[in-house]
């Protein structure tokens, strides 16, 4: 009896240990990676962010009148952006440089810029087929430096009478401390769907549809599609980031990841599901 019990017990060890071992396997094995979504959410951000500065710069050829004030209406805070309109005589084209300086200047929505953006246009630049290219020399947002070429393209008023805008992107983002370069490549629609008609910036929304192709700071490439439109509300407290809006992310070998910005709520919180399950991330 005392070999049979025995025999028993070592039986039920080894059980108990197979079931041990298959939770950990099977935990080891879930994919929960949300990197990939979370470089393209910076990536989608950051392209963003530069349009909403370049429109502040650059809209009807002037400064001084747009958006409540000089100096990108103080959006970024006088003390940090330089405005300088070209005009050019020889050709149709006009071109605003927007000058954050050589060394991190902290901008009113907490982010350090350095560096310059450069917007080139032709026609008025809120008239209907005016377009205009925004480049950039050495600059950086919080030590990430910003590359590439966007294209802007003003449709006019054509969705239910909003501003509607054209957008394409080839850029990259080489992330500081070298924590890898984030490859982007997007075309989008945006819609000014509030704000135009004041002058000032913080009651202005976007939203904002399209796909995106590109590689993640591992190297691995993905892709992505707007599932419902991306909001971004211009109110000081809000202006950082998505308030809204989904997109579906499908990175290299893996599932689509739901990438979701919320219920318009300001703040730096999205979620991602994978596989039914969710997953809360924070954006930066």
């Amino acid at each position: 009896m005392k070999t049979k019990r025995t025999i028993l017990k070592s039986l039920l060890v080894i059980a108990t240990t197979g079931l041990v071992l298959t939770g950990c396997r099977k935990e080891k094995n879930e994919d929960n990676d949300t990197s990939g979504a979370t470089d393209n959410a910076i990536a989608e951000g950051y392209y963003n962010d530069v349009n909403n500065i370049a429109d502040e710069g650059g809209v009807s050829g002037s400064v001084s009148n747009y958006k409540n004030g000089t100096d990108l209406g103080g959006i970024l805070g006088s003390s940090c952006a330089v405005v300088t309109l070209k005009k050019l005589n020889t050709t149709n084209q006009d071109t605003v440089v927007i000058d954050f300086g050589t060394v991190n200047c902290l901008c009113a929505d907490q982010r350090y810029r350095r560096g310059q953006i450069i917007v080139y246009y032709t026609g008025n630049y809120i008239d209907s087929n005016a377009t205009h290219t925004i480049n950039f020399n050495n600059y950086f947002v919080d030590d990430n430096q910003v590359l590439g070429s966007k294209t802007v393209l003003n449709k006019g008023h054509v969705t239910n009478g909003k501003l509607t805008f054209d957008i394409n992107i080839t850029g990259q983002i080489i992330l500081a401390n070298n924590a890898g370069t984030i490859s982007w490549s997007s075309a989008r629609t945006r819609v000014w769907t509030s704000g135009e008609s004041t002058i000032f910036w913080y009651d202005d929304t976007y939203s904002i549809t399209g796909s995106a192709t590109g590689t993640d700071r591992n190297g691995k490439t993905f892709s992505a599609l707007v599932t419902s439109p991306l909001v971004r509300n211009m109110a000081l407290s809000c202006r950082r980031h998505f308030v809204s809006g989904t997109f579906d992310f499908t990175p290299q070998g893996k599932a689509v990841r739901t990438v979701d910005f919320g219920n318009g709520a300001c703040d730096n919180l999205a979620t991602v599901t994978i596989n039914g399950k969710t997953y809360n991330i924070n954006l930066k």
